[in-house]
């Protein structure tokens, strides 16, 4: 008679370690496109920065399109994994790579257009169309006209967390522009950044706990741009441009180095 009650809930137990053990493993696919996504977003990154280098910007653009294009694929993996999910249950697992894909989109966004992509116009992007299986007999009737869509939306917090990360880049962007003679970039980009620090500052403590974090490095890479532009307000005619990213290099400190891609 005591049998019976202990197998059912064996059997109980069985299913809860079954359903666990999907968790988890979705949870570590999800942890590794997320690197995916992190690895590839910081090479685009790094290839941006060219753009103060190369005679065309235009090349360097297009071919961070297409690595930007290879990202949100990785993207549409998530969005699949989480079909029918709660994204919350997960959300740490992706949330690294979605804030470094936010700061690689954004950065590409001011340097073609000089302003902040939105929120909209990244989650725009995230449409993604998956083919049903056709059926074995070849029948056509098997594919429907409208293929599935799977869409993945950005959430405010890891495109604030983005945002935030994309100061940094900036701060680099200013000091490489003067270091090519372009004395008008980091006018632009401290009124900028400053817009930036005006909107994270009516933010306060009422957004996410890592936004405070993220402010006291926004507020480092601002100071860097500004420290720039009054040198070259004030000594600007004094050092010749050649000479003009050594002189900045050495009147700032390293914010926290980026870590390297292999």
């Amino acid at each position: 008679m005591s049998s019976a009650p202990s197998s059912s809930v064996i059997c109980a137990f069985k299913v809860f370690q079954q359903e666990l053990d999907t968790k988890h493993d979705k949870y570590e696919r999800l942890v590794k496109i997320s690197r995916d996504i992190t690895i590839e977003s910081k090479r685009t990154i790094f290839l941006l920065h060219r753009v103060t280098s190369v005679p065309d910007a235009e090349d360097v653009l297009s071919e961070a399109e297409i690595k930007l294009d290879g990202v949100r694929q990785k993207i549409g993996q998530i969005a699949e994994e989480l079909r029918g999910e709660d994204i919350y249950q997960f959300h740490r697992a992706f949330t690294p790579g979605i804030q470094e894909y936010v700061e690689a989109v954004s950065f590409m966004h001011y340097i073609s257009h000089r302003s902040l992509i939105s929120l909209e116009e990244i989650n725009s992007r995230l449409v993604f169309t998956r083919k049903e299986k056709v059926d074995p007999k070849g029948s056509a009737e098997a594919l429907p006209p409208g293929a599935q869509v799977l869409t993945f939306q950005v959430t405010p917090s890891d495109y604030l967390l983005g945002v935030a990360d994309l100061t940094g880049e900036l701060m680099r962007l200013c000091i490489s522009s003067v270091g090519n003679g372009d004395i008008d970039t980091p006018f632009q980009l401290s009124q900028f950044l400053r817009q930036i620090h005006e909107g994270f500052s009516c933010i306060g403590n009422t957004g996410p706990y890592e936004v405070s974090k993220k402010l006291h490095t926004l507020r480092q890479s601002l100071g860097k741009v500004e420290d720039a532009c009054y040198t070259l307000r004030v000594r600007g005619s004094e050092i010749p441009k050649h000479m003009l990213a050594d002189v900045f290099s050495s009147r700032t400190t390293l914010i926290d180095p980026e870590e390297g891609v292999v």
